[in-house]
């Protein structure tokens, strides 16, 4: 069943963050679904979060996607080079994301190969958010769409994750966001090797 609207809208980012995990993220790009289960999350919790894009209020033409109602993409291009998926959440103007750092792929496998250039499906297929959003086809295009409709959305199957399987770290590569850089808002799935 796909996440509904609401679940979005919490203020809860850090919640929602550890709450994804378990849950299965699918595309449907060039007439082709593939997907697989979240194993890796980082909350980014607005303005007040020296991490955020979005932080001390600012806004750009990049950032105006997190200001939404929650439960759209926000796909940002990085390095030149790698395009990130993030989940934005919160009210309109309150700009909460989640970033999808990870999946354990289970769904259209041969395409997500094709997609990487990869031999063969393992770990190394989507572990960190760059090669998890090429995997999926994501780029800017899908930038600022609803989660709700038939080309990225996320599934709640039931999965019951216990809280002893989660572990939740600092964030990577945020050095420039001071004592925010040591804030827990990284979630890990353990679950066999499908994280960054």
């Amino acid at each position: 069943m796909k996440l509904p609207p609401p679940y979005y809208q919490s203020q809860e980012v850090v919640r929602l963050a550890k709450d994804l995990l378990g849950k299965y993220l699918y595309t449907h790009i060039n007439k082709t679904i593939t997907g697989g289960i979240i194993t890796e999350t980082e909350a980014y919790a607005g303005v007040t979060d020296k991490a955020s894009h979005a932080y001390n209020g600012r806004r750009t033409a990049r950032t105006e996607t997190m200001y939404q109602q929650g439960g759209i993409s926000y796909v940002y291009f990085t390095y030149g080079m790698h395009h990130l998926f993030n989940v934005v959440t919160g009210k309109k103007e309150v700009p909460h994301a989640i970033l999808i750092r990870a999946i354990y792929p289970l769904t259209g496998c041969e395409t997500m190969l094709k997609r990487t250039g990869k031999q063969k499906i393992n770990y190394q297929l989507t572990n960190g958010p760059a090669k998890m959003a090429k995997a999926l086809g994501i780029t800017k295009k899908q930038n600022g769409i609803s989660l709700s409709g038939n080309l990225i959305w996320i599934e709640d199957k039931g999965v019951s994750v216990h809280k002893n399987h989660i572990k939740s770290t600092p964030r990577i590569g945020i050095d420039y966001a001071g004592e925010d850089a040591l804030l827990p808002y990284r979630f890990i799935l353990d679950y066999k090797n499908y994280i960054s």
